[in-house]
């Protein structure tokens, strides 16, 4: 069947079961929006800024487990989204990136806003494809999507010459290939474990991403359970495990206070699952101490490559994540003695310090808006976290069940907040969706309101407003106490910002006020801003300026 190359492109996506795109609209893709204008079965999500557009993919994908598609113009179009595709490498998030591009005569000469995406993506996609041949569309995207899954989920990037997709061609729609998965292990290899987590005093289950599904998060309940070992779970991970089940150890946040890796140190034993054990997990390659950890490590992840390359692995393990918990939940060993006082000494004090209690000055903090969730909060929830201190207040003082799903970046990228509020409640309507943004992430990516009111979706979302980029300014004062510099911001009246698109816009400036805002806010039907006037005093859930000063 001859058709325009565009066409046949919309047809391999809805072949892969593409449902939904995000995309800022580009004349060098002007035949693929022609071709999605009959395509029901395909929703095009019109955003406000390339960068929304690539967050709303990113988070897409994580919702999903499969995807994320973000189609952007040249030059200008792919370089706003140049930070999802940075986001999509750090966090292992698959995201399949479309670019414009000039017409193949132009290819090469400097041409207007042309751009060599293969130099420029080349240290964070997986791949870069740019499609000469329309012939050859149905291949690449096969290939694409597989590469954009496994071994370690990641961004891809496929250009698209503008003059190449007004092309007629015959070639056949390619059904999605198989995706490779790792083999299940041996029977010998988890009896071998077994036996070295029930002769271990103080093991330590260290649990990543890769467990980020229902089958995921059972196995890994499953397993700790059937082996009582004490589960510690990556950044931005604190989902995947009940956090008022006895066996949570807490998670490796971003700089999280030195007692409590301390106490992770005095493990026997480390079983990391599903990780890839980068710096921000790791504290800074410090547990398990690289490149030689100070107590045997089993690694566990779908992605050799991923395996010794910073540390001198006990046992080197390449297999599913899931498939390996499950086996391993299925052959259950007893515990020493020793072990019950263990995980007491791992829980007990995430326990006690979960409980927000208000700051003795009485000057609001973001952990007046959690406590104030209580049974306002559905069991099922999502949870979006923006870059910033200020999510520090809902990873500590906030119990994840388990069913709950929060969604965050590991990379550290300011601005995914508002835009993954909106995918989210695209992908998961009739769920609530919570979302804690500072006033910098707001001013970055929150123009994406406009969108959320576009297409009807609920968001909650939670301002923290201290008038500063507020981590910079914590580390400005370890670091040169007293001399703060280009940390200050002067923001808008969020209230009447919120209103102006359409949304409902509220404020909470004490103590007193948040238990009452915050529940107007889940109970209204709409978009919500609440504008929290945090006070900048209160720069962590950890550390106050007057503390740092000293």
């Amino acid at each position: 069947m001859t058709r325009r190359a565009a066409d046949l492109l919309v047809d391999c996506l809805a072949a892969h079961e593409v449902d939904r795109i995000f995309c800022v609209p580009g004349e060098s893709y002007l035949a693929v929006l022609d071709a999605l204008h009959d395509r029901n079965t395909i929703e095009t999500i019109i955003c406000r800024h390339e960068g929304g557009a690539g967050f709303m993919a990113v988070a897409d994908a994580k919702l999903t487990g499969k995807p994320g598609i973000a189609f952007v113009s040249r030059g200008p179009g792919a370089t706003n989204a140049s930070i999802a595709v940075h986001v999509a490498e750090q966090d292992a998030v698959p995201l399949v990136l479309f670019v414009g591009q000039v017409p193949r005569n132009e290819l090469g000469r400097r041409s207007f806003q042309e751009v060599d995406y293969a130099k420029t993506f080349s240290d964070m996609a997986k791949a870069v494809w740019t499609i000469e041949d329309a012939s050859r569309i149905p291949e690449i995207l096969a290939r694409a999507f597989v590469v954009a899954q496994t071994p370690t989920p990641g961004p891809v990037v496929i250009v698209l010459p503008e003059d190449m997709l007004e092309d007629a061609v015959n070639t056949a729609v390619i059904d999605p290939l198989p995706v490779p998965r790792a083999a299940r292990p041996s029977e010998d290899l988890i009896a071998d474990i077994c036996r070295r987590i029930q002769q271990a005093e103080r093991p330590l289950l260290l649990a990543g991403g890769g467990l980020n599904s229902p089958a995921g998060r059972a196995a890994l309940k499953a397993a700790s359970i059937a082996h009582g070992v004490p589960v510690v779970l990556t950044f931005k991970r604190q989902d995947l495990f009940p956090n008022a089940h006895p066996h949570y150890a807490g998670h490796l946040g971003f700089k999280i206070p030195k007692p409590m890796v301390d106490r992770y140190a005095d493990a026997d034993l480390i079983l990391a699952v599903g990780t890839r054990l980068g710096e921000t997990t790791t504290q800074g390659y410090t547990f398990p101490v690289s490149p030689v950890p100070r107590q045997p490590l089993i690694h566990v992840h779908d992605d050799a490559s991923r395996i010794g390359r910073e540390y001198a692995t006990t046992l080197p393990i390449v297999a599913d994540p899931t498939q390996f918990l499950s086996t391993l939940a299925a052959h259950p060993s007893k515990p020493p003695g020793g072990r019950a006082a263990w995980i007491e000494r791992l829980h007990k004090p995430f326990a006690a310090s979960q409980p927000w209690s208000a700051p003795k000055d009485g000057l609001l903090d973001m952990g007046a808006v959690v406590a104030a969730f209580g049974d306002k909060v559905a069991p099922d929830a999502i949870f979006i976290t923006d870059a910033g201190n200020f999510s520090g207040w809902l990873h500590r003082h906030f119990s994840f069940t388990g069913e709950h799903i929060m969604i965050g970046c590991v990379g550290g990228a300011m601005g995914l907040g508002m835009p993954a509020a909106v995918a989210a409640g695209l992908r998961c309507p009739g769920r609530q969706v919570i979302t804690f943004i500072g006033d910098g992430g707001m001013l970055m990516t929150g123009s994406e309101l406009a969108t959320a009111v576009q297409y009807n979706v609920p968001v909650k979302i939670f301002l923290s407003n201290n008038g500063s980029y507020g981590t910079i300014r914590m580390h400005q004062e370890k670091a040169y106490k007293g001399r703060v510099h280009g940390t200050a911001i002067r923001n808008p009246d969020f209230v009447r910002w919120a209103e102006s698109f359409g949304a409902k816009g509220l404020s909470i400036v004490s103590l007193k006020e948040a238990p009452g805002v915050v529940g107007e806010a889940l109970a209204c039907d709409g978009p919500v801003v609440v504008d929290v006037r945090t006070a900048l005093e209160h720069i962590s859930p950890f550390a106050n300026l007057a503390d740092l000063g000293a």
